[in-house]
């Protein structure tokens, strides 16, 4: 029995056991039942249609116009919130390569952040001013509000009582901070690259290329380092130059994403909005990074998880890639070993830095079905993957 809640309802009832008169023109039982199927089978599909979402928009969040993407084709399912990494560094820009086999099992949503790709080109002048980035400040407790009330107005809007976060590198910082300041919004918080203890670790990012560097003999390296000194800097470009060259050495050990990943949308393939992503990542790193000159203070300075983000009242999964310098293992795993929560879990992924490559997608994949307690639909699990399952549970 099919029931069909539109115009074709007003000439055809699905009972095969009747003669349909249409158009002047009488059908016997087999030609009515052929019919019958049909147009059930089209109602069916356009019942399946609307059951898909895909809305690219402003959302007006933080008293500004925010741009948000969400996908999945079937909204019923569970949302998941990628926060991007950076700052700066958007997502909404890529093609369906990296997650967009998730859409079958989950509804995505990507955010360009507060001075960041589209949100970034809506809000800022043109041209983009000095006097604009140094009176238009970014602050960690500003964008960790938006990514609150973004979530607030996903549930909302898809009609969920919880989602979940994916928060890689800078978008851990946010990740972190949306779950412990608000538990009640999220399924589970899953940190990528997970930053703990800012001005520790890129200090001992810094000493380890140090090692590398002396061991390779690499002496370009080497002389830029002796240049630089140790952190923290007072100037952006200076921790922009120490990046350059720990990204160079996570390269050299670990497996690669695929170049298809990063193939720019066609609707994000023109002029305006790579010039707003070129200019939004420039002011979200001077904000992240700090620069005197100017007057900017880092935001990175005051992150510090280990000294008060040790309590979450959400299941936690951190992701982090083996041969990771810039957000190290060690200081993850410390990091996880005094957290407590109702849940949590350690990922250590070979062959994987700082970055996404195939491996890292998967295990976030097999995190959220995990937090979910969804059957986990991949063929097998990567055989050298370790884990380390919470020990304790968490009395708050």
């Amino acid at each position: 029995m099919c029931k069909l809640k539109n115009d074709v309802a007003n000439f055809l009832t699905c009972n095969p056991q009747s003669l349909i008169i249409y158009s002047g023109t009488q059908y016997n039982m087999k030609n009515a039942t052929f019919l019958i199927l049909l147009l059930c089978f089209v109602a069916g599909r356009l019942a399946a249609q609307t059951k898909s979402i895909n809305e690219e928009k402003f959302v007006t969040i933080g008293g500004i116009g925010q741009w948000v993407t969400i996908s999945g084709e079937d909204r019923s399912k569970p949302v998941i919130l990628f926060l991007h990494g950076g700052p700066g560094s958007t997502m909404s820009q890529y093609d369906d390569a990296i997650y967009g086999s998730w859409k079958k099992e989950f509804v995505l949503v990507y955010w360009d952040q507060r001075g960041a790709g589209r949100t970034f080109g809506k809000n800022a002048p043109d041209p983009v001013t000095e006097e604009y980035w140094m009176k238009t400040p970014l602050t960690v407790e500003q964008m960790t509000t938006d990514g609150i009330e973004l979530s607030e107005y996903l549930i909302n809007h898809l009609r969920k009582k919880k989602i979940t976060l994916i928060g890689t590198s800078w978008g851990s910082v946010l990740g972190a901070n949306m779950a412990l300041k608000r538990p009640d919004l999220f399924d589970a918080y899953i940190g990528h690259s997970q930053v703990v203890d800012w001005k520790e670790g890129f200090l001992n990012a810094f000493n380890t290329v140090s090692k590398l560097a002396q061991a390779a003999k690499d002496q370009e390296s080497l002389d830029k380092l002796a240049t630089l000194g140790p952190p923290p800097y007072e100037d952006a470009r200076k921790s922009g130059q120490l990046m350059r060259i720990i990204k160079k050495y996570e390269r050299q050990n670990s497996v690669p994403a695929p170049a298809n990943w990063w193939k720019v949308t066609s609707a994000y393939d023109n002029e305006k909005d790579a010039n707003d992503r070129y200019n939004g990542d420039d002011y979200s790193f001077l904000y992240f990074a700090g620069h005197k000159a100017m007057g900017i203070k880092p935001m990175e300075a005051g992150v510090n998880f280990m000294k008060d983000g040790l309590h979450y009242k959400t299941p936690v999964y951190f992701i982090q890639g083996e041969e990771d310098i810039l957000t190290a293992k060690e200081l993850t795993q410390a990091y996880f070993d005094k957290v407590k929560a109702p849940k949590k879990e350690f990922v250590l992924v070979p062959g994987a830095a700082h970055g996404h490559n195939q491996a890292v997608i998967d295990a976030q994949y097999k995190a959220v079905k995990k937090a979910l307690n969804l059957q986990d639909k991949t063929v097998k699990q990567p055989k050298t993957a370790i884990t380390s399952p919470q020990k304790h549970h968490s009395t708050l």
